[in-house]
């Protein structure tokens, strides 16, 4: 009973509460039979990874309404996608964005699989994105559990093991309040709770729809779950970073490979990343060190990159890259990273 009571308490603050996000059918559309579209629910879940809601918004717009469809997007360009997506982070998700696309309109004719087990056989869909799919988009009564569903967990179950240890118990008891009856919104409404009231510091628990059944907010410790093991140390890298300009405006610029950090993205020519990156200028020229470095935080390890700047004359060959003409070049296009080079260059460019 106690389980029913978990999502029947939670549906109904859910339907009064639920946030408003540009790619969700609300309560009310979705029980008026609306359906959401399985594109906008992938394509959001694919950018909400490692990502948060404010960041994704404006990418969520401007990929809905230049490829509004999955066959429109499986059409377009490598490059154009890369440079859609540059800023977002993660970039092995856009990657897997294009291969995704693509074997949904060559195997599936352009309409997402609607079971979970068919949906984890497409690229860059792993368990929690085939479940929220599956869940939100088709009703299917699949388990969705990531950073805020395992919070609420914890604290509603008084779960003191560390994670990530206790991610098999937390998924086990998320699957035990997960209802066959509207499983798409309960998965939502889990989130949208973790998200808004039970957050990671000072939840309030005091408006919180599952107060009452609540384990760890009956012990007095509610704020101090989940726990988790200490992280180990990033190392840092060192690297360096070659923005060479030439007498007509253009800049020197490379495509990432594909596999690796960035991959495929726009980029200017770099060193190899390590503890002790031997210099590798893509042209000859006289480059000028700065003293500021550009100096990035990835998933496993902190990234401090010098930038080596030059002027180089028209008839110029670099052995790596190409130059790109001013008017078709956007800073906008650059990962994080590369944006940060870029805007300490610029100065000293200009004085070249």
């Amino acid at each position: 009973m106690r389980d029913a009571a978990i999502s029947r308490h939670l549906l109904a603050w859910y339907d009064h509460h639920a946030r408003a996000l540009p790619w969700r059918v609300g309560p009310a559309d979705r029980a008026a039979g609306v359906r959401p579209d399985p594109y906008r629910v992938w394509l959001s879940e694919i950018m909400l990874q490692q990502t948060t809601v404010a960041a994704v918004r404006s990418y969520f717009h401007e990929f809905t309404t230049r490829w509004p469809t999955v066959t429109d997007l499986s059409a377009t360009e490598d490059a154009e996608v890369m440079a859609a997506w540059a800023g977002l982070g993660y970039y092995a998700r856009a990657r897997n964005l294009l291969k995704c696309a693509r074997q949904v309109v060559a195997d599936h004719g352009g309409h997402f699989p609607a079971a979970r087990a068919e949906l984890l056989t497409l690229p860059g869909i792993g368990p929690y994105t085939a479940s929220a799919i599956a869940a939100i988009a088709f009703d299917e009564a699949a388990t969705v559990v990531d950073g805020n569903v395992e919070r609420v967990m914890a604290r509603l179950h008084d779960v003191e093991t560390p994670l990530p240890t206790a991610k098999p118990a937390l998924t086990a008891l998320a699957e035990r309040h997960t209802p066959s009856d509207r499983p798409g919104d309960y998965a939502q409404a889990v989130m949208d709770l973790g998200a808004t009231i039970c957050t990671p510091k000072s939840p309030a628990c005091g408006i919180c729809p599952l107060r009452e059944l609540c384990a760890a907010r009956l012990a007095g410790h509610a704020a101090d779950l989940p726990r988790k093991l200490p992280k180990k140390p990033k190392p840092t890298r060192q690297g360096i970073a070659y923005i060479a300009r030439r007498t007509d405006g253009a800049w020197l610029l490379e495509t990432r490979p594909d596999k690796g950090l960035l991959g495929g993205m726009l980029s200017w020519p770099t060193s190899h990343w390590g503890d002790d990156p031997a210099p590798a200028p893509p042209i000859e020229a006289d480059w000028h060190p700065l003293e500021a470095e550009a100096r990035h935080t990835f998933t496993h390890f902190h990234l401090r990159l010098a930038v080596h700047v030059a002027r180089v004359p028209f008839e110029a060959e670099p052995n790596r890259g190409r130059f790109h003409p001013n008017e078709a070049f956007r800073r906008a296009d650059l990962p994080t990273v590369m944006r940060k080079a870029h805007d300490l260059a610029a100065a000293t460019l200009r004085d070249l």
